[in-house]
Order: structure tokens, then C-alpha cells, then sequence
């Protein structure tokens, strides 16, 4: 019986269980310790940054950044609306209101020609944004040439969800160094884990230590417990560290993995009028995170659906895009500015196993599916 193919397993081997051992027998079980310490230095190097702070979560780093940037109840956060809940639920944790911004159509990511109109509405109506919140979507950095001088035109910082995008590079620059801060994640899925993690990003010592103070339950110093704030349990653990330390060498050719398969998926795709790969013009700084083909229905006489059951049947994982979150129920009553771009994208786009785990059996079997679906039609 044929096993599972999923979108983008874990990537792990005995590099990284030899990590983990050591580090256990280090006696550094608890969270924190000297895995957790070069880790932080290792992806602030790789970001050019100047602190890392490594956390729980993506979404505990774009927490903390938030509450870092000042930002709390009756601020209102322009996002994109493009992306996966957490970057929404965010900055719902600090009682702001996010404001969705909708795509632009070549890559996904947030339209820089919509975000200056809402930031110039915002500003006719005497109304403050406390900050634009970009996601760097499955692998690719936003227009961040155009996004920070126009944030800084209307004097509003910038906090960057490079959650998907590390690796990943816009203009030369790596992913996650844009911004007052940044956040990325390691979940599982992601292109390379520390099994769940995340780091917050800045160039700022104190923000950096104000982060590393409320992700560990806001604890003051003093012999006994005391607390003059509310804190949060958001340190990642030194063993999970280890793993990502580890992850962390293999990073390249991880990437380069993603990358052949994204050429596979072109090749297999080639000749299918109506298919293209999702902001497929970016690939020199993507890092593949995730392959998503673009499904015009009216061409190909199928739709992502019908492709998406056909792998679904042989027990290989696909999944529509993200849900856009103007569209999501939780936030129904969240403003928007929307061109219809993203939700086309959700309705037309499928995402293939992308992972850098996948074996060359594993591609022959996906293109054996693909190849028979489409003589099918």
C-alpha cells in the first residue's frame, strides 16, 4: 500500500536527532539554555539583524512585536488580507482592529497600489493606522521596496509576517530584516522547523529585551516570584532549539529541494493552457515554501477542485490557498479594501506537495496522477 504524500513534511534525519541527544545530555531540558542562545544568533545573522528572540510561535512573535510597537485597543493595523488567521488573530490579541487590504494578482501578496489608497483615506479622514502588517505569502517577500517609504510618507511603521519567507529574499535583502520588526515561524510545515517556534526580529536592544521579558511571564527580578505586568509563556524550549540549530545547516538544500520541485511542477504543467504557477516572475529570491498552481477553468474545462479530488483519491494532500480573512466569518466585521483579486486566487488555487522531504518516487507519482487527469479532460 502506497504511503501519504503530504504538502510539506518535516524534513528531519539524524542530523538533527544527534542535535536533540546532545542537547539533552547537556542537561538543558527546560526552555532556555545554550542552544536557545545561538540559535537567536545564528538567524539574526542569516536576516541581518541585530536581535533575535526565539519564541513558541510565529504568531507569539507577531504578538510581542505588536505589543513592542505600542499598538493596543481602538488602534487599527492595515494586513493583508491574503494570508493564513494568525496574522489577523495577532492583532486581535492586543484589542487593535485589523484593516484587510486586498492582492495584487502576479504573486499574491499584499497590493501596494491599495495600500497607499487606504493609507491616504485614512489620512483624509484625520484617522490613524498605528501599523501596516505585510505577509510575505508561501515563500515570497512582499514589495517592501515600495512599502517602506510609503509607510514612512505617512509616518507608520512597518512590522513584517515573514512567517513562510525565510530564505527568501526581495532585492537582495533577506526576508524578515524589513520593519521595526519581523516574525518568523518553524511550525512543522514550514521550511524548516523546530517542530513548533517562531522568532521576533528587530534591530532595536530594547524592544529585542522587552520581548524577552514578557515571553517569560513578565518575571521581575527579585528572589521570589513578582509580576508588575501581564506576561506570557512564549520561550522556545533549548531542545527545540537544538533541532532548529540543526535544521538550520541543511537550510540550502532544503531550498534548492523546493526549488527543483517548483521546476517540476513548470514541466509537468507546461503544456496545459489555462495553468500558471502563483508569482512564478519571483522565483530568483522565493524559497519555494509552497507550489501553487493558478487554475482558469474556462480554458482548461477543470477546475482546482476537480485536480485537487484526483490527488486526493491516490492519498496525496493538496489544499486550496488561504481563505481570504475579509472573507472568514471571525472577521465579517472587519474593514476592508478589496479587489476581488484574492478571493479569485482562493477559488482558482491549488497548493502541491512542495516539501523538500519529497523523494523523486514520490514526484512520479504525483506526475502519474497529474498526467492521467488531464488525458482524462
Amino acid at each position: 500500500m502506497s504511503h501519504r504524500i503530504y504538502l510539506s513534511s518535516p524534513d528531519v534525519g539524524e542530523l538533527e536527532e544527534s542535535a536533540i541527544v546532545s542537547a539533552f545530555r547537556s542537561g538543558w531540558i527546560a526552555p532556555l539554555g545554550p542552544d536557545v542562545d545561538a540559535f537567536e544568533l545564528s538567524i539574526a545573522a542569516i536576516t541581518d539583524r541585530e536581535h533575535a528572540v526565539a519564541l513558541s510561535s510565529g504568531t507569539a512573535a507577531l504578538h510581542l512585536a505588536l505589543i513592542g510597537m505600542g499598538i493596543g485597543h481602538g488602534d487599527v493595523v492595515l494586513t493583508s488580507t491574503m494570508t493564513f488567521a494568525a496574522t489577523a488573530n495577532a492583532v486581535r490579541y492586543v484589542g487593535a482592529e485589523p484593516f484587510f487590504i486586498d492582492s495584487d494578482a502576479e504573486a499574491g501578496n499584499i497590493s501596494v497600489d491599495l495600500l497607499e489608497q487606504a493609507l491616504t483615506d485614512f489620512a483624509d479622514r484625520g484617522e490613524r493606522v498605528a501599523a501596516v502588517l505585510p505577509v510575505d505569502l508561501l515563500g515570497r517577500a512582499a514589495d517592501y521596496t515600495r512599502i517602506i517609504p510609503l509607510a514612512e510618507k505617512f509616518g507608520v511603521p512597518v512590522l513584517s509576517d515573514a512567517a513562510e519567507a525565510l530564505g527568501a529574499r526581495h532585492r537582495g535583502r533577506p526576508a524578515g530584516s524589513f520593519g521595526t520588526a519581523a516574525a518568523l515561524s518553524f511550525n512543522g510545515n514550514k521550511i524548516m522547523t523546530t517542530s513548533g517556534g517562531g522568532m521576533l526580529l528587530t534591530d532595536d536592544g530594547e524592544f529585542a529585551q522587552r520581548a524577552r521579558y514578557l515571553a517569560t511571564q513578565a518575571r521581575q527580578p527579585a528572589a521570589h516570584y513578582e509580576h508588575t505586568e501581564i506576561g506570557y509563556n512564549y520561550r522556545l524550549s533549548n531542545l527545540l532549539a537544538a533541532l532548529g540549530r540543526a535544521q538550520l545547516e541543511r537550510l540550502d538544500s532544503m531550498i534548492e529541494r523546493r526549488r527543483e520541485i517548483r521546476s517540476f511542477y513548470e514541466q509537468l504543467f507546461a503544456t496545459t493552457e489555462g495553468v500558471r504557477i502563483l508569482g512564478r516572475g519571483t522565483d530568483e529570491e522565493d524559497n519555494f515554501w509552497l507550489t501553487s498552481l493558478l487554475v482558469d477553468p474556462a480554458i482548461t474545462n477543470w477546475s482546482a477542485a476537480e485536480l485537487s479530488a484526483a490527488l486526493a483519491a491516490d492519498d496525496i494532500e493538496s489544499r486550496p490557498l488561504w481563505k481570504p480573512m475579509h472573507l472568514q466569518p471571525v472577521f465579517a466585521e472587519s474593514r476592508s479594501l478589496i479587489n476581488g483579486v484574492s478571493q479569485r486566487l482562493f477559488e482558482t488555487g491549488i497548493t502541491l506537495p512542495s516539501g523538500s522531504v519529497l523523494s523523486d518516487d514520490d514526484l512520479d507519482r504525483i506526475a502519474g496522477v497529474v498526467t492521467s487527469f488531464l488525458s482524462r479532460r
